[in-house]
């Protein structure tokens, strides 16, 4: 039976308050502004006025768009596909629901306990502790979720099993030394992880009703390997995570994956068949989010060249230069690092194209900070991270309530390099001072001032002739950064006096995502840096790390809510006190047995 392709608008349609198909330039003024979903009027006589101000054209990548204002190419991208990835993401924000009538019959049935407790009786409660009710219209009796470790036969175990798993004890370690098999071990990391994400959506719903003056995220991507399980296929799978940190108090507000493990690529396969996904460009198609195997296939064939490793490059400015030339040679600039040779997709579940969940998470982060007055991004130099930010907050960049900048830093450094750039930092500093009598000020005015002349002297970087500053401040972490702003409304370098921006630009870094990256992979086993072999022809295999990306990605949120919430940092404080959404250190045991 053949299948015909359905008609299709120009661009795919709004859902909800998300579209996304515009121009990601702040300059132009067409910023915000997305095209048409009409067909556009051809011919001399047809009035400009009658047109939006895009050409859209298909390409082997997809369909794109060209702003007529400002000739900028855009990838189309699916509405439907980003608003799946923000559900699908945020779906433990949702709050719990209450007991209700379990009777469908009953006219109390959908009515809950807590919408007309009136409608019900307090009917004790069960052996285990939960309360119970009873229906005033049909006398049937219920009781609500219980306790978290009901039905757990060695709940005890779960404590230890918590804090070894987030002390790098690999599973088969943890099943021998707690006694327990290894399919208990992977039973109680499922609940462990269901806690923790139950215990989190208590806090963060909190964190949503807040409001405060402003909000300084910095935001990462972190590549993760997976070893191979067939030895006549020895390609990994990769998996891409997009985490953002709070500058200040260190909170880790998401960290989202690629990858979703509830559905069927099989079943998802027969139905994109069925749907006539395979007869539409990307964007138009009912499962534009994902990767179908055979897509991912045809992506690897497209993929040219190796992606630009930091390790060959001389110097920064010309890694900033091949992250450009690399983002232009991938056909959608929008999307992260694409298959490449040596690469599959995973056995079960599904990979979502990496700039989705990219969208997603930034429209996640516009959800969770809807309470800050301002927001500062400081983001790693991607195309995609930055179409993704401008796009959940073009409202708020034309209203100046927010700003982005690229952080781009060489860490391939020796240490006894880094030392020698730090001393030479401050003698330059002590010498500036000294050459425009700034010695009666505080070192902070001075790094100030010092970044002012600086900002005199920008470098134009890439295709869009990006102003990057060379930052005069090394230290340990970052012993060499170039930023650029991003958000700028004109054609002038900034929109704020040159104080403002040399104060922003002080404050431009990465490493409080890259602390949480760093200590998420030295504590946990499974996400151990895997090892390339020249025996393997440089294939990656490590023998801690998981088979299945599902076990990665609970392992990743896990230590996320450990991280914010439990492991203590400077003065004993944890990210989530210092954001001021916990008293004290928490316990593990307050996350095992919490019950909303």
């Amino acid at each position: 039976m053949s299948v015909t392709a359905p008609e299709t608008p120009r661009i795919p349609l709004t859902v909800g308050e998300i579209q996304v198909n515009f121009c990601k330039n702040p300059m132009c003024a067409n910023f915000g502004r997305p095209a048409s979903t009409a067909p556009q009027p051809r011919g001399r006589a047809t009035s400009g006025a009658q047109r939006d101000r895009y050409t859209i054209s298909g390409t082997d990548h997809g369909p794109q768009l060209r702003c007529l204002a400002c000739n900028e190419f855009l990838p189309v991208k699916s509405n439907a596909g980003i608003a799946e990835e923000i559900d699908r993401i945020s779906h433990f924000l949702r709050p719990p629901s209450a007991p209700c009538c379990p009777n469908q019959d009953c006219d109390h049935h959908a009515i809950t306990v807590e919408e007309v407790p009136a409608r019900y009786w307090a009917f004790g409660k069960t052996k285990a502790g939960t309360a119970r009710f009873r229906c005033k219209a049909c006398k049937r009796t219920f009781s609500g979720a219980g306790a978290a470790t009901r039905r757990q036969r060695k709940s005890h175990v779960n404590s230890e099993l918590f804090r070894a798993l987030m002390q790098k004890m690999p599973l088969r370690c943890i099943a021998e030394f707690s006694r327990i098999s290894p399919q208990t071990v992977y039973d109680k990391i499922d609940f462990i992880h269901r806690q923790c994400l139950a215990f989190a959506a208590a806090r963060e719903r909190r964190l949503m009703a807040m409001n405060f003056h402003r909000a300084y995220v910095c935001v990462d991507r972190m590549d993760h390997v997976l070893n191979w399980t067939n030895r006549a296929d020895k390609r990994n799978v990769v998996i891409q995570a997009v985490g953002s940190a709070d500058l200040k108090s260190g909170y880790v507000y998401g960290m989202h994956v690629n990858y979703d493990s509830t559905i069927s690529s099989g079943a998802i396969a027969l139905d994109a068949v069925a749907a006539g996904d395979h007869l539409l460009q990307a964007p138009h198609r009912k499962y534009a989010r994902f990767w179908l195997p055979a897509e991912y296939e045809r992506a690897m064939l497209l993929c040219k060249g190796d992606p630009p490793d930091p390790d060959n490059m001389d110097s920064l400015e010309e890694w900033i230069e091949a992250v450009y030339e690399e983002a232009i040679g991938r056909g959608d600039v929008e999307r992260p690092d694409p298959p490449r040779e040596g690469r599959k997709p995973p056995k079960r579940g599904l990979l979502v194209h990496a700039e989705y969940t990219l969208y997603a998470h930034f429209f996640y982060l516009k959800r969770l900070l809807a309470g800050a007055e301002k927001v500062r991004f400081f983001m790693d130099q991607e195309s995609g991270i930055r179409a993704a930010c401008l796009c959940a907050f073009w409202e708020q960049v034309l209203a100046k309530e927010c700003d982005a900048f690229y952080v781009s830093i060489r860490k391939n450094i020796g240490k006894e390099k880094k030392l020698a750039m730090v001393k030479a930092a401050e003698k330059e500093l002590e010498e500036f001072a000294e050459r425009h009598d700034y010695d009666i000020l505080t070192q902070k005015d001075q790094r100030r001032l010092y970044v002012q002349e600086r900002m005199q002297r920008l470098k134009e970087h890439g295709k869009w002739r990006d102003r990057w500053l060379d930052y005069p401040f090394p230290n340990m972490s970052e012993p060499e950064k170039r930023i650029c702003y991003l958000t700028s409304l004109s054609d002038r370098a900034f929109d704020y006096d040159e104080d403002h921006m040399a104060n922003l630009f002080l404050m431009a870094t990465l490493h409080p995502i890259d602390r949480f990256f760093m200590q998420l992979r030295r504590k946990n086993s499974m996400l151990e840096r895997p090892i390339t072999s020249s025996a393997n022809n440089s294939r990656k295999w490590h023998g801690y790390s998981p088979y299945d990306p599902a076990m990665a990605v609970k392992i990743m949120e896990i230590y996320r809510v450990y991280y914010n919430y439990v492991k203590p940092g400077d003065k004993r404080n944890t990210p989530a006190m210092r954001l001021g959404l916990a008293k004290g250190p928490c316990s593990v045991e307050d996350i095992l047995y919490f019950t909303p």
